[in-house]
């Protein structure tokens, strides 16, 4: 154990990416649970991770506009196609959403494939580098929250279908490139499912889950010299069964 990893000029702007990540993922994560398409999120995560591996290829800067745009593009595309899906392959959904994901996992293998360093980006897109994450990464992240968060809320009961899968592609690229497309799945489904019980303020349960697994699993990630993105997967779910157990326990009371 080092308590120098304990470092708030590299924790700092990781913790801060928790925060922005979860202030999106939560409310989306509850509507993933609510419309019963739970691996939604893997499959237009590993879409948005195809796009950018195919924008890789062509020599872009990671960061850049054009991995950006390549990346937004596909994902928009692929969540689109499941939207049609929904509308009229409802009862196979699920599976549907399977086959695409493992269609871009394995399409983001074959455009590795000739990349001597294939295999190192394929890890870093899926566990992530969210201690690599600068202040100066998050501002253009906020600005892109703030627009999804005011879409989500504003519309309300009105939000159409198609309205959810867009927002959901943008949000999802966005976090992607982040903090990896498993740190994303944990994000969004954890905190919902640990409050899906809560008959009041679910909502702020879910945040304070989240806050408090990010904390702690960056701390401990700095602590004693861990993968970032695995630790920070496991807090969140000891978190949410902690969570859950405890709602549990006040509606058997209250029953």
């Amino acid at each position: 154990m080092s308590w120098d990893g304990l470092d708030i000029s590299i924790l700092g702007p990781a913790f801060l990416a928790g925060l922005l990540v979860l202030s999106t993922h939560v409310p989306l994560g509850q509507q993933v649970l609510a419309r019963g398409i739970i691996f939604l999120d893997l499959a237009v995560a590993q879409i948005a991770g195809l796009g950018v591996i195919v924008a890789y290829s062509f020599g872009w800067e990671p960061g850049g506009w054009q991995v950006q745009s390549v990346a937004m593009s596909a994902a928009l595309a692929g969540a689109w196609l499941l939207y049609v899906t929904e509308k009229y392959w409802s009862e196979v959904q699920e599976a549907i959403i399977g086959c695409v994901f493992v269609l871009a996992a394995s399409g983001g293998i074959l455009a590795l494939s000739a990349n001597p360093h294939g295999g190192e980006q394929l890890k870093e897109l899926l566990a992530g580098q969210i201690l690599w994450v600068s202040y100066e990464q998050l501002f253009p992240v906020a600005l892109i929250y703030v627009v999804i968060l005011s879409l989500w809320f504003g519309l309300g009961r009105h939000r159409h279908p198609l309205i959810f899968y867009s927002l959901f592609a943008i949000t999802v690229t966005t976090s992607v490139q982040l903090i990896g497309v498993y740190l994303v799945f944990a994000s969004l489904i954890i905190p919902a499912l640990a409050v899906h019980r809560a008959k009041k303020n679910g909502l702020n349960i879910a945040y304070t889950v989240g806050a408090l697994a990010y904390g702690v699993g960056l701390s401990f990630s700095a602590l004693f010299d861990l993968p970032s993105g695995a630790t920070v997967i496991w807090t969140l779910a000891l978190a949410g069964i902690i969570s859950a157990s405890l709602i549990a326990a006040h509606h058997r009371i209250k029953g």
